[in-house]
């Protein structure tokens, strides 16, 4: 059984990777010939401004008293420059955003959890084909650039990681430090020949990264006054800037000002996801190189913005935020970066026709040159007769659409270079994409295929070993044949083949050999599935069909959870009905009374807002007063008992009550002092830290008492959930909780009923590590039900609280309590314990669960394992019919979509099937953890003095 658990959390493992496999591999290719425009640039130097975390509505449109948060920008839109919108793509976070506006590419997922401060991944970059860069900013966004760069011309200039704190006093100070920086640069810079020199040669970068809006965004919401003030001190910075190069360079003229954002923001102060609030920013450009305002009598654009911002006479020119790295490389002369899939915006110049045509074949060639590599890389790893060429942009075509453009500037025919080039482009961005997803569906085929051979294979042992349901079946033993192992070696030695002449990367052969041994093993037991269609037939036709369609209605409604929260109501609300559609109302019609009005209670948490609620500290102290007058009620009861334990675990109950009221005292001072901007306070975060820490460990001195040992286990979680809560959530763990005593004793009632075994005292159970094994029973067909109930009250833990398949629906307010400076992976990981509280809260039940029904929780473990993985392969099922879909669209496969609402839609579906897929493999995964944990919670026993006392032996 240990072989099985560590060979099925290996598979799952492997399971859950290759999702990132297929779906999010780096699309960097290398090797290409840097490209330039041959004309002379615009601009000498070029200054980007970025406004970390800026909606473009914040920025443009005007207060309530009709005047403008940023009236040095607007005037720039009405009178100097051109302006729209950058439309980012998700992620919206402040690493990917920042690379497609330097770099002109899409960072892919893989490569932002792999470093936050670095670079995962080689690149090419503005940054690094300028002649010399200078920024000042963030010391999580400029050592990324710097350290990608080849040799020492990019210069960074950061603030201490300390000063990004949400709990500081202004924000804008981040913004005001940058400024005065950058005039302090200069002024040292008439002082310092060798610095002088530097700053006055062409092909040279100022980046300004201004991360205060970000941060009072998150601290303080983007409707906050504090969030507006931010812009109004920005647009004033921006000014002095200005006016400083301006009188620095004597006004030549050859100056480039760029302002844009990496990213939105909700109007609950997170991003991440694809809301527009997210992937709507600025784009304001002025000065050398770039078009003066245009106006216009009429625009046409889906959204009703410009009406809103009062600038529907001024011409708007949106663009995707990988654009903005061509345009910035055309307008001072450096190559492209080699990476760069932006299109140049060529309504942004304002240059010559012969300008916008070259600098426009120069884009079309770059990208082109990554197209030619990466079909070159693919084809040299791809048998002949296996490869399939992307057909619409051929040698000959390329050859052809080349020498026309050509053609076309001898001529003078700007306009259909400029359209020829962009035909080029398109094409040449569609060839990259079908390179680089060339072996997703050979990939996705193989993962299913292994998928639902590992769940056929988990099926059978359960059914062989754990059940009656094949028992006297068929007594006959067959004598194994040497034609299926040796059948099994043939294919794995030809799959292996196949994939070594190819010169396939390692993890090509997981995933290919990996079904290999695992439809063996399945194929090994054909008897056990000859004797389980016998068994099957002699059920009646009603039964089965009415088994399937419960069973087949419960992983829908399981699976629509994750698109619709409110199944999880409809399910919570059938659960309710339960008893009464069984014999338990009149059993036991108490219990059977309080699980429907604790599974109505539970079904109203699924209905709250998902995000954009405001912190109600009235809701957390709600809570922790249940908690403490629940705890008042067993300090009652414990001290009219008698035990001779009695004084220990009163302490230990009384330290947990401290425990509760110190995190009440820390919350609602935490906020009040967040509310005066006076920073979260050491003492308060201390207690936090030490709450946190202790969490696991008191309940370990407690008794092992069933109900005390879970009550117990929920104190001691509920401190620190309290300090992790922010609203309505803080109350969920204690109605799940309340829901899974009664769980508790409505499954000893159920099997009671079934004859199985007499019903014990639950105040007499205690937990213990090694059960006598002769009271374990075998498996029942009740015991299926048991395990989806565990699965959907998991799922309930995780959605009930307002959870989604989104980055942008935690909210950072809920570690305030812990640390307000800026940390990326350490608030994640707290946020995550925030998450898998309530899962815990769930699997110490379900062990009292075990405990009551007589069951072994290693038998019961394997169903609970394989319930979850119904899920996932739904998912990855739908996943790849999607992927399938999307590639016989047409007969150009990925490309040629008629309808191009279709094609994003297909991609919604497939993203969102990712996102799914990985949540509940997560959950599979961490259920064999939280297993060990809830044994851990449940059975073991330290006393507070004395020689150690452990309930292992």
């Amino acid at each position: 059984m240990l072989l099985f658990f560590t060979l099925g959390l290996l598979i799952h493992f492997v399971f859950f990777a290759s999702i990132f496999d297929i779906y999010f591999t780096s699309p960097l290719v290398h090797g290409m010939t840097p490209q330039f425009t041959p004309l002379p640039p615009p601009a000498r130097r070029l200054v980007l401004f970025v406004a970390d975390g800026l909606r473009a509505d914040a920025l443009y449109e005007l207060d309530e008293n009709g005047t403008s948060r940023a009236p040095f920008i607007r005037n720039i839109i009405m009178h100097e420059g051109s302006w729209g919108i950058s439309h980012t793509r998700v992620p919206t976070e402040s690493r990917p955003g920042h690379v497609a506006l330097i770099a002109g590419f899409y960072e892919d997922v893989s490569a932002v959890a792999k470093g936050w401060k670095e670079n995962p991944v080689e690149f090419d970059s503005l940054f690094n084909e300028s002649k010399y860069t200078w920024s000042w900013g963030s010391p999580d966004i400029l050592p990324m650039f710097a350290k990608g760069a080849s040799g020492d011309h990019v210069y960074t200039y950061s603030y201490d990681a300390k000063r990004e704190d949400f709990g500081a006093q202004d924000a804008t100070k981040l913004d005001t430090w940058v400024f005065d920086n950058v005039k302090d640069f200069f002024h040292h810079a008439r002082n310092n020949q060798s610095l002088f020199s530097k700053i006055n040669e062409e092909k040279i970068v100022f980046f300004l990264h201004l991360l205060g809006i970000d941060t009072n965004g998150h601290a303080h919401r983007p409707s906050s006054r504090d969030y507006k003030d931010n812009i109004k001190k920005v647009d004033d910075g921006v000014k002095e800037i200005v006016s400083m190069f301006n009188h620095f360079y004597g006004n030549d003229g050859k100056t480039t000002f760029i302002f844009t954002s990496d990213h939105g923001m909700t109007d609950w102060g997170s991003h991440g996801a694809g809301h527009p609030s997210e992937t709507l920013t600025p784009l304001v450009t002025w000065g050398a190189g770039i078009k003066y305002p245009q106006r216009v009598s009429a625009q046409q654009f889906d959204d009703a913005f410009l009406k809103e911002w009062r600038l529907e006479n001024w011409k708007r020119l949106d663009v995707n935020q990988a654009d903005i790295a061509p345009l910035m490389t055309s307008l001072i002369g450096v190559p492209f970066p080699l990476n760069s899939v932006g299109i140049l915006p060529v309504d942004y110049l304002n240059n010559t026709d012969l300008f916008k045509a070259e600098s426009m074949f120069t884009n079309a060639v770059q990208i082109l040159e990554q197209f030619k590599v990466k079909m070159t890389q693919k084809k040299e790893v791809t048998l002949p007769f296996l490869f399939t060429p992307f057909k619409l942009l051929s040698d000959s075509k390329q050859f052809n659409i080349l020498r026309k453009a050509r053609s076309y500037i001898k001529h003078r025919k700007f306009d259909e270079v400029v359209s020829l080039c962009k035909e080029l482009i398109h094409l040449a961005l569609k060839g990259l994409s079908y390179y680089h997803t060339y072996d997703r569906f050979f990939l996705g085929v193989n993962v299913v295929i292994g998928f639902v051979g590992w769940i056929s294979y988990a099926s059978l042992l359960i059914i062989k070993s754990h059940s009656n349901l094949i028992k006297g079946v068929s007594k006959e033993v067959k004598k194994p044949s040497h034609l299926l192992p040796c059948s099994f070696v043939a294919i794995g030695i030809l799959v292996a083949f196949f994939l070594l002449i190819q010169a396939c990367p390692w993890k090509y052969y997981v995933y290919g050999l990996l079904p290999v041994p695992i439809w063996y093993a399945v194929l090994r037991e054909f008897q056990v599935i000859q004797d389980l269609v016998a068994s099957v037939l002699t059920y009646p036709l009603s039964h089965f069909v009415g088994y399937l369609l419960a069973f087949t209605l419960g992983i829908e409604v399981l699976v629509l959870s994750f698109f619709y929260r409110y199944m999880l109501t409809a399910g919570l609300t059938a659960f309710a009905a339960w008893p009464f559609l069984t014999r338990l109302w009149t059993r036991a019609k108490m219990t059977s009374l309080s699980w429907t009005f604790f599974s109505l209670l539970l079904a109203v948490f699924p209905l709250m807002p998902v995000v954009g609620r405001k912190p109600d500290i009235s809701l957390v102290m709600g809570a922790g007063l249940l908690v403490l007058l629940l705890s008042l009620c067993v300090v009652t009861s414990l001290m009219k008992r008698k035990d001779s334990f009695i004084k220990e675990e009163l302490l230990v109950h009384l330290l947990q009550v401290l425990s509760t009221v110190l995190s009440m005292y820390v919350v609602y001072s935490t906020q009040s002092s967040l509310l005066r901007k006076q920073g979260l306070p050491l003492m308060n975060q201390i207690i936090s830290w030490a709450t946190l820490a202790s969490s696991l460990v008191v309940p370990l001195l407690s008794s092992p008492v069933l109900f005390q040992r879970l009550f117990s286990i929920l104190l001691s979680l509920m401190s620190t959930y309290l300090l992790l809560s922010t609203g309505y959530e803080a109350l969920f763990p204690l109605v799940l909780s309340f829901l899974m005593f009664v769980w508790i004793n409505i499954e000893q009632e159920t099997l009671q009923q079934s004859g199985v075994c007499c019903k014990q005292k639950l105040t007499s159970i205690q937990f213990s590590y090694n059960t006598d094994i002769t009271q374990f029973r075998q498996l029942y067909l009740d015991d299926i039900r048991r395990a989806f109930f565990l699965v959907f009250f998991l799922v309930t833990a995780f959605f009930g609280t307002g959870n989604i398949a989104s980055i942008n629906s935690f909210d950072l307010a809920s570690v305030y309590c812990f640390l307000t400076v800026f940390s990326p992976f350490m608030m994640g990981a707290l946020m995550m314990w925030k998450i898998l509280i309530p899962f815990v809260l769930v699997m110490c039940a379900f062990e009292a669960v075990q405990l009551t029904t007589q069951l072994s929780s290693k038998r019961h473990h394997v169903l609970n394992i394989l319930f979850p993985l119904l899920i996932p392969l739904r998912q990855l099922l739908a996943c790849t019919a999607w992927l399938f879909m999307y590639i016989s669209a047409s007969p150009n496969r990925l490309w040629m979509l008629t309808d191009p609402g279709l094609d994003l839609n297909l991609l919604h579906a497939i993203r969102a099937c990712i996102s799914h897929y990985v949540i509940v493999m997560s959950m599979t995964i961490f259920l064999v953890f939280l297993n060990g944990l809830a044994q851990l919670l449940t059975t073991k026993k330290l006393r507070l003095c004395g020689k150690p006392k452990s309930h292992f032996m």
